[in-house]
């Protein structure tokens, strides 16, 4: 969407000159061009030299007639036929009325879209956690040589290393990054520059690898570590690193499996893994949970979808606050990586961070998401 200056042919000072440039430029780039009028005011001269440029154009011309609040103002949006570039689409944008009817007419015209090229963008994914949980033993594992320097002291890894890779015929971004202290015991300096490239590589990532060590248990440090990846609503998937090197029985695996997610409750979405970086135990199957998030953090739900169960979760778990009631007026799922719901209600406030946790667990429940973040944004009438 390409917003422009307004143009009229009294505008002969340098600003117009810039604003008119700036709108045929913006036409030229365009798939479609909406020509918006003012139905209050009806057809102007300089509606009409805009007309002309248009009708010029090879591009697919929307005629709409803004500012169409009264019926008076609707029939008055027939003038605009004199303009010759067919019938005018009535709207309020300040009410948002016809809007949608503007972006059916909008998709219609669009040109078919380009078939996607067979290489895909690669995946950046992190390797975070605390010194010494074996991040660069791991990093080596994948890449199958010394990318990374491994030494027993802790932190030797002082800033991120990226290293590409491939795994069923996907390429992986591998970020290494230096181990993340609590926010209270990082040191000045040299430290201090580590903690911040690891948040920035987390940032920079669609995917984190949580390493967690099986022999030192689920520690503070790791929880904050785990805090960054879910304040950025970044994939995830939890490996347990060493598990070689622990006493095994045969329900091992589960009762570590309920201490994550004890410990780590706010990234319980996360598929875990038990992996040796030093013997390549289960290596490859980091890689495939990373594939398998990748699909969930590009999962789209229609908007019909979202708003029927968004409204069922609602009406099933209702919330109030003195005596006003929480109302959904409209749904929908805004955008991808991380998956993101935009829920239109009365009145935003009236949430509170253990329904929005409610609403997330219907999610997943009902949708998945297995390992990708999920964000909800609430917007009150007038935003």
């Amino acid at each position: 969407m390409v917003d422009t200056g307004g143009i009229g042919i009294e505008d002969v000072d340098e600003l117009g000159h810039r604003v008119l440039g700036q709108a045929e430029a913006a036409m030229r780039e365009a798939d479609v061009v909406v020509f918006l009028t003012d139905a209050h005011a009806g057809p102007l001269p300089s509606d009409s030299d805009v007309a002309d440029r248009l009708r010029r154009s090879t591009k697919p011309i929307v005629l709409t007639a803004n500012k169409a609040d009264s019926p008076n103002d609707r029939l008055k949006a027939a003038d605009f036929f004199e303009l010759g570039l067919g019938e005018p689409i009535t709207l309020s944008a300040i009410r948002g009325t016809g809007t949608g009817d503007l972006l059916d007419e909008v998709v219609a015209a669009l040109p078919p879209a380009e078939e996607e090229e067979e290489e895909r963008e690669a995946i950046g994914v992190a390797i975070v956690g605390r010194p010494n949980v074996g991040k660069s033993s791991l990093l080596n594992a994948i890449a199958g040589d010394e990318r990374a320097i491994v030494h027993d002291v802790p932190g030797t890894t002082r800033d991120a290393i990226d290293s590409l890779v491939e795994h069923k015929g996907q390429q992986l971004l591998l970020i290494d990054t230096a181990g993340i202290r609590r926010r209270g015991r990082v040191e000045r300096g040299i430290e201090t520059y580590s903690v911040l490239r690891a948040m920035r590589a987390i940032e920079r990532a669609e995917i984190a690898i949580m390493l967690l060590d099986a022999n030192a248990g689920i520690s503070a440090q790791d929880a904050h570590v785990a805090g960054y990846i879910q304040d950025a609503a970044k994939g995830c998937v939890i490996g347990v690193n060493k598990w070689d090197l622990i006493e095994r029985s045969p329900d091992s695996g589960a009762k570590h499996i309920a201490e994550v997610k004890r410990n780590l409750q706010f990234l319980d979405y996360a598929p875990v893994v038990f992996l040796s970086a030093k013997s390549g135990l289960n290596v490859g199957r980091v890689l495939d949970r990373i594939l398998e998030v990748a699909v969930e953090r590009d999962r789209r739900i229609p908007t019909a979808q979202v708003n029927e169960f968004f409204r069922e979760a609602i009406a099933s778990h209702p919330v109030s606050d003195r005596g006003k009631a929480f109302k959904l007026l409209y749904a929908t799922q805004a955008s991808v990586r991380p998956p993101t719901f935009v829920l239109f209600v009365n009145d935003p406030d009236l949430v509170h961070f253990s329904y929005r946790r409610y609403l997330e667990n219907q999610i997943r429940r009902r949708f998945g998401f297995e390992g990708t973040g999920i964000r909800i944004v609430l917007r009150g009438r007038a935003e």
